[in-house]
């Protein structure tokens, strides 16, 4: 921190949402996603969490030792209202920035979500990804063979040379407007063993994929950055094929009590897989 400034931290107690195994012995229910609606009917239980405020410390948390990574960067796009505009300008944007930040050889996108609903959302039935808000549950986006799924959905002709070399998914977080209300949180790979990861069906469209769902366990460690602007971007890792480093972290939006009432949060999410030369 330039010339001695120190950041008032913002730590936050609060609750996280887990999956409630109902002990029956089967895998959790699937997710399916689309003709504009999502059906998320899977049980779960809040329990209580202290979620640290790393700001003026992010450079302590990166992609490799914990899953996840706070960087700066100034956009083109200021609304994200215009899906070619996104598609296009702000794609060309995260590939590149993937690229500076990871060293990879390519960066392929394969779908982003902009979120502007209510922190509810997932009630309101009919046409609710019209309302798209925060995700109040913790989770992974990919699980290990999930991430695999995904590779050989997007590269069926090219696939089996790139599982043997490494690849990752990363989704690119980014405030639209300044996050005071359900900012997302992301959870230290090293505080989370892999016994905690449950393995459960997602559907979206005609894509099958596989997600992690997460036990509880009060020692996992939960970090974010208070009132996150448009120029922070946060890096979370879904998925490495590196089996030396972090390889996933756990996130979710989390509620913060002083700013309940403020205005919906707005952000967008951009999915990459990223591939490597070896």
């Amino acid at each position: 921190m330039a010339n001695g400034d120190q950041v008032q931290s913002h730590h936050v107690a609060t609750t996280l949402n887990y999956w409630d195994d109902p002990g029956d012995g089967l895998p959790p229910t699937p997710i399916f996603i689309g003709k504009g609606r999502i059906s998320n009917e899977r049980p779960h239980r809040s329990h209580p969490f202290v979620v640290t405020d790393i700001s003026g410390v992010e450079d302590q948390y990166s992609l490799d030792s914990h899953g996840f990574q706070y960087i700066q960067h100034e956009s083109q796009e200021k609304g994200f209202t215009d899906e070619q505009a996104i598609r296009q300008t702000y794609y060309e944007e995260c590939k590149k920035l993937l690229k500076a930040t990871t060293g990879a050889a390519s960066v392929h996108i394969f779908n982003h979500k902009v979120r502007r609903g209510p922190t509810q959302w997932h009630h309101l039935g009919l046409k609710n990804l019209a309302n798209r808000g925060p995700v109040t549950r913790t989770h992974v986006d990919q699980s290990y063979a999930g991430a695999e799924l995904r590779l050989r959905y997007e590269y069926p002709n090219d696939a089996d040379e790139l599982v043997k070399k490494r690849y990752q998914i990363i989704n690119i977080w980014r405030p639209i407007e300044p996050i005071l209300k359900d900012p997302i949180a992301v959870a230290g790979a090293p505080s989370v063993p892999d016994a905690d990861l449950v393995a459960a069906i997602m559907v979206e469209d005609d894509f099958h994929g596989e997600s992690w769902v997460v036990r509880y366990n009060p020692h996992h460690q939960w970090y974010y950055k208070h009132g996150m602007t448009p120029r922070d971007v946060l890096l979370i890792k879904c998925f490495d094929s590196d089996t030396a480093v972090a390889r996933r972290a756990l996130h979710s939006a989390f509620e913060d009590p002083v700013y309940r009432d403020a205005e919906s949060r707005q952000s967008i999410e951009v999915r990459c897989l990223v591939c490597y030369d070896d």
